[in-house]
This record gives structure tokens, C-alpha cells and sequence, in this order.
């Protein structure tokens, strides 16, 4: 039976799968607002029939899609972080990420996503406010007891001061326009907040994994 139900649940979550793979895809890289439920199904290699059979309407897609992209996201996010040598290191491999992410992010998506599609972006906001920043405050936490943060750094306040600023960045015409302007604010922002909570000892970590993981990035 066990075998059974595993058969079943594979058969059930592909074309699942093969969905929100595809309208992240979509969405990453028109926006939200252009895309069909057409666009999708053909994108995923499915039937209009099959897309229907998961969802209801775009909307349904939308939401779902959010919270499965964003959900991954901070899986990755989780183990590139716990995967590194301290504070500092582990903050300059989520900007490294964040830079791949932004390279191919259209800078209307969370726009659209906040104007078309109200539920889906407040589940979104909701998420980023329950992982996000509990993932940064702890590394500032972190970061301060090694002795690379400052130690009057107020965790919770610059936590969400971060995820605010990094929200910015997607707001059409604010600061940028176009994907290369996306990815070199992006970086610009970034290294303005981890320069006003490092030590001098931070300081000069950041320098040594910027070198390995970012740059690297850029040229890729």
C-alpha cells in the first residue's frame, strides 16, 4: 500500500510540478500581468484541460506559484548560509545568490504582483516577514557575537531595514529599470547595509569573500 500511495502522490504532483516550474519561469521573466493560462500550459507541456484540473483561474496560479518559488528560495537560502565559515561569509553568499536570482528578474514582477494581484502579494509579504527577517536578524546576531557586526547594531531593527531596502530595488522607476540596473543596485545596496554593521575585522572578511563568491558571479 505504501508503494501505492507513493506511486500516486508522484503521479498528482508532476504535472503540479511541472505548473509552478513553468509559471515561475514565465513570471520571472514577462511579469505577471501578460501572461495567460495559455502560456502556462504550453510552457509546462500540458493540456488546458490538466492546467484547470490544479487551478481554477490565474490567480490560483499566481498565489501558489509565489509561495512555492519563495519557499525554495529560502531552502537554498538556509543552506548556503549554514554552510559557511561565519557571519560575514554567509551574508556574502546570499548576495552572491540574490545577483544570480536579479539577472534574470523582469522589474515590473513585484510591482504587478502587489497592483494585479492583492492576495498573492500579501501572502508574500507575510513570508518574507516570517523567514526573512528572522534569517537576517539571527545573522546579525551571529555576526555580533564573532566580533564582525557591531555590537550596538540593533538586530531587529536592521533586519527589516534590510528585507525593505532589497524590496526597493523591484519598485518600477524608483531606482532602476532594466535588469542590469536591477543586479548593480541590487549589489550597491547591499554593500551600503553590511558597511554600516561591520567591524574593521568585518570589514576585512567581507573583502577576502567578496573576492571568492561575488565577483565570481558577476563573471559568470
Amino acid at each position: 500500500m505504501k508503494n501505492v500511495s507513493l506511486v500516486l502522490c508522484r503521479i498528482i504532483m508532476e504535472p503540479l510540478n511541472k505548473i509552478l516550474t513553468s509559471a515561475v519561469e514565465l513570471f520571472r521573466q514577462y511579469g505577471m500581468k501578460a501572461i495567460t493560462m495559455d502560456d502556462i500550459a504550453r510552457r509546462a507541456g500540458i493540456s488546458k484541460k490538466t492546467l484547470y484540473q490544479q487551478f481554477a483561474n490565474k490567480n490560483e496560479v499566481v498565489t501558489e506559484s509565489v509561495q512555492w518559488y519563495k519557499e525554495h528560495m529560502c531552502e537554498v537560502c538556509d543552506a548556503q548560509m549554514a554552510d559557511s565559515e561565519n557571519a560575514i561569509e554567509a551574508m556574502v553568499k546570499l548576495l552572491a545568490f540574490m545577483d544570480n536570482m536579479n539577472k534574470e528578474m523582469n522589474p515590473m514582477l513585484l510591482f504587478e504582483l502587489q497592483r494585479y494581484f492583492p492576495d498573492a502579494y500579501k501572502a508574500f509579504r507575510e513570508q518574507l516577514e516570517r523567514r526573512d527577517v528572522g534569517m537576517i536578524r539571527e545573522n546579525i546576531l551571529q555576526g555580533i557575537e564573532e566580533g564582525l557586526y557591531r555590537p550596538e547594531v540593533n538586530a531587529d531593527l536592521m533586519a527589516r531595514f534590510r528585507l525593505e531596502s532589497s524590496l526597493m530595488i523591484l519598485h518600477p522607476n524608483l531606482l532602476v529599470n532594466d535588469r542590469n540596473g536591477l543586479i548593480s543596485v541590487a549589489l550597491e545596496i547591499g554593500e551600503h547595509f553590511m558597511y554600516g554593521i561591520m567591524t574593521q575585522k568585518g570589514v576585512k572578511l567581507y573583502h577576502k569573500y567578496k573576492d571568492k563568491h561575488i565577483k565570481q558571479e558577476v563573471k559568470s
